[in-house]
C-alpha cells in the first residue's frame, strides 16, 4: 500500500469537522469533502455537484442515503443540513436527471 495514501486515510478519520461525500451519477462516482459545521447552502452544494460531474447543462434531482438505507431528497437548505449532519462517516449522494427519480426506497448501491 502506498504509505502517503495510508497516512491521508488515517488523517481523514481524525478530522471530525470534515464530511466525505461520495456522489453517483449514472455509472460515474466522485468524492469530495464538506465542512460538517459550516456546510453552506443547498444552492452552492447543487452547483458543486453538477460542476464535479460535468453536467452543468442538465437539470438533476439530488438524494442521499440515510442511516436506514432509505433514499431521501436533498432539495432545500434544511434537507441538505440534515443530510450532512447525519453522515457517518460518509454521505452517499445520488444524482438523477430530473423526472427519473428512483421509485424504490432502498439504496441501489453500497460500498
Amino acid at each position: 500500500m502506498n504509505r502517503s495514501f495510508h497516512k491521508s486515510q488515517t488523517l481523514r478519520f481524525y478530522d471530525c469537522s470534515a464530511v466525505e461525500v461520495k456522489s453517483k451519477f449514472g455509472a460515474e462516482f466522485r468524492r469530495f469533502s464538506l465542512d460538517r459545521q459550516k456546510p453552506g447552502k443547498f444552492e452552492d452544494f447543487y452547483k458543486l455537484v453538477v460542476h464535479t460531474h460535468h453536467i452543468s447543462n442538465t437539470e438533476v434531482t439530488i438524494g442521499y442515503a440515510d442511516v436506514h438505507g432509505d433514499l431521501l431528497p436533498i432539495n432545500n437548505d434544511d434537507n441538505f443540513c440534515k443530510a450532512v449532519s447525519s453522515a457517518n462517516p460518509l454521505l452517499r449522494v445520488f444524482i438523477q436527471k430530473r423526472g427519473s427519480w428512483f421509485l424504490c426506497r432502498e439504496v441501489p448501491w453500497r460500498d
